[in-house]
Formats: C-alpha cells, sequence, structure tokens
C-alpha cells in the first residue's frame, strides 16, 4: 500500500478540482505576500512558485502586483488551470526535489507545498533554494511548528505533512546563505500557518 507521503502528488491530482473549488481559494495568505513582495529585490520581480497548484488565489496574486511568474507542480490538472487562467506566465510540471532550471529567480516561494515534504527530503531543498536564488532573492515557505508527521484530511484521503525543527530550518538557511527576516509560528493571521521569509545574504 502506498504511504500518504508517497502519495501527495496522486492526491491532488485526484482531487485537483475539488482543491481548486476549496482549499485553493483562501485570501488569509496576503499578510505574508505582501512581506514577501516588500522583501524582493527589484519591482517586476521574477519569481518561482513551487508548488503553485491552480494559481489560484497566491499566482494570480503576485502577477496581480507586477511579479512574473514560472510555477512549478506535479499535477498536470492544476497546471492546466493555470495555463488557460495565466497564459503569459510559464507553468512547469515537475517535482520540486529534482528543480534543475539552471537560472536564478528574484524571489522563492513554497507555500503549503514544501510541508507535503518528509523531513528528510526537506533538508537537501535548501541547497535547490540557494541555486535558483538570485542577489538578494527572497524565500518564504509554510512548516509545520516542530520536528514531526502529521495527517490531515482531503477529499477523504490522508493528506501527509512533515516538519523540521525550527533549529534546523534556521541552520540550513544560514548554510546555504539566507538571512531570516520574519518568522511566525501558526500564526493566527494566517490560518494558524507557520511561515518562513528569508533574503539571501
Amino acid at each position: 500500500m502506498t504511504s500518504p507521503a508517497d502519495d501527495v502528488v496522486a492526491l491532488y491530482e485526484r482531487h485537483a478540482h475539488e482543491w481548486d473549488r476549496t482549499g485553493g481559494r483562501r485570501k488569509a495568505e496576503a499578510i505574508w505576500l505582501d512581506r514577501f513582495i516588500a522583501a524582493l529585490p527589484k519591482p517586476g520581480a521574477e519569481i518561482i512558485d513551487l508548488g503553485c497548484g491552480s494559481g489560484e488565489p497566491v499566482a494570480r496574486y503576485l502577477i496581480d502586483k507586477g511579479c512574473r511568474l514560472t510555477g512549478l507542480d506535479a499535477s498536470p490538472t492544476l497546471l492546466g488551470l493555470c495555463r488557460r487562467r495565466l497564459p503569459t506566465h510559464s507553468w512547469i510540471e515537475g517535482d520540486m526535489r529534482q528543480l534543475a532550471l539552471g537560472r536564478r529567480f528574484d524571489g522563492l516561494l513554497a507555500w503549503n507545498s514544501f510541508f507535503h515534504l518528509p523531513p528528510d527530503d526537506q533538508r537537501p531543498m535548501f541547497r535547490i533554494f540557494r541555486d535558483h536564488a538570485a542577489p538578494g532573492a527572497a524565500l518564504m515557505f509554510t512548516s509545520g511548528p516542530g520536528h514531526g508527521e502529521a495527517i490531515g484530511r482531503f477529499g477523504g484521503d490522508a493528506l501527509y505533512h512533515g516538519s523540521l525543527d525550527p533549529a534546523d530550518y534556521r541552520g540550513l538557511l544560514a548554510q546555504n546563505g539566507f538571512t531570516v527576516l520574519a518568522q511566525r509560528v501558526e500564526d493566527p493571521e494566517c490560518g494558524g500557518l507557520t511561515v518562513w521569509l528569508a533574503r539571501l545574504s
């Protein structure tokens, strides 16, 4: 039987339209997206959105603020929604753990996606972030509040979440040249999400 950690991509593909109608339409992200935009090194920044889903509301919000988007997601159905809604931006099917685009971005975002990776898969991601970050780039991601794994539910299926300890995240960010600008554990103003915002030093 497939473990919940190995089923995340297939779950989002199975429930893509349900996610687009419900889970992908929250508005609580705006406060942190505005902080992310303020941390970008220049106007009209090039952003990579890792786990972009259907493009709603996060990618559209950033685009409406003048950013150029490259979205990455493993669900063909969700990417099809992005391409139909936001056709002048770039949408790539793939796994963030294998990202190797050979280019750098002004902002890197892994919002409600990074925390679906098992803890051991999260550690190498910080080198991938570094390899795709332009000078002064902003990085923002969501995590759990502490080291461990948790199983939620979506569409009647088990939805996996993993996290490192906050000290591990701080250490990995520092090792890869990022300075933490803001961090909030289970932010009540953002639906209880734990959010990290950093900048490449």
